[in-house]
């Protein structure tokens, strides 16, 4: 099959909203590694007086992880699935959180406009069609020296690191996935990792997209080596930015 883009993957993703949490439920350390990854932001005062945008929250588990982090920061939390964002927005919230419909390269056209403190994005950047741009919008959005985490599926490098994945994905989620009717989203989710940047070449990524102080971090359980924390900031200054 060939990878699901755009209105195709928002159509496959409001589709699998229905039984979307059941399944990262299943998943072990799903929840906690969200949370370890929003820790590793770094973000002072447990948000107090900060911007923080969650890019592409899904049914809202990346935007839990930030309010239970930085419970006291403004969150606006975005995602391009009407289903998906439909189950997010139903749950309970702190005031601080506001949900938005838009693609990560409409923001702009939704209203969601900088500074930002600080851009989580959890699961996002192997689905757009255009990772580079993505980025520089980020980047933009940034205010000098906000952060940026991302939080994805990065293989490390190692056989052993793909044959895990396939095993996890063909043995475990795609059964289940096929079982509620999701299968095409499902086996999307295998070729988008396997098809995408290795750790390091997404840490380079977001260095040559301007990001400095980019620190590539594992996650564990069985998802080392397959799941990476990245974080990284805009530089304060255009002479950092330039050096």
């Amino acid at each position: 099959m060939t990878l699901l883009r755009d209105e195709d993957l928002a159509a496959a993703f409001d589709h699998a909203a229905r039984g979307y949490d059941a399944l990262v439920a299943a998943n072990p350390g799903y929840h906690a590694h969200l949370r370890r990854s929003a820790r590793r932001l770094g973000l002072p005062r447990r948000g107090g007086g900060l911007r923080v945008l969650d890019l592409g929250c899904g049914t809202g588990a990346s935007t839990a992880a930030l309010a239970a982090v930085l419970p006291d920061a403004r969150i606006t939390a975005v995602d391009a699935s009407a289903g998906m964002l439909e189950r997010a927005a139903a749950k309970a919230w702190p005031d601080g959180v506001t949900f938005v419909r838009a693609s990560a390269e409409g923001l702009a056209e939704a209203g969601v406009e900088g500074p930002f403190d600080a851009v989580f994005a959890a699961y996002l950047f192997r689905n757009v069609s255009d990772p580079d741009a993505v980025l520089a919008t980020v980047r933009e959005l940034l205010a000098p020296g906000g952060r940026l985490g991302v939080h994805e599926y990065t293989l490390g490098g190692r056989r052993a690191d793909r044959a895990v994945w396939t095993l996890v994905c063909r043995g475990i989620v795609q059964p289940a996935a096929t079982a509620l009717g999701d299968a095409g989203l499902y086996r999307h989710l295998w070729r988008s990792v396997v098809e995408f940047d290795t750790a390091g070449r997404f840490a380079d990524r977001l260095r040559t997209a301007g990001f400095e102080a980019v620190r590539t971090l594992p996650l564990p359980g069985w998802q080392t080596g397959i799941t990476h924390t990245f974080v990284g900031r805009r530089p304060r200054t255009e002479s950092e930015d330039e050096g």
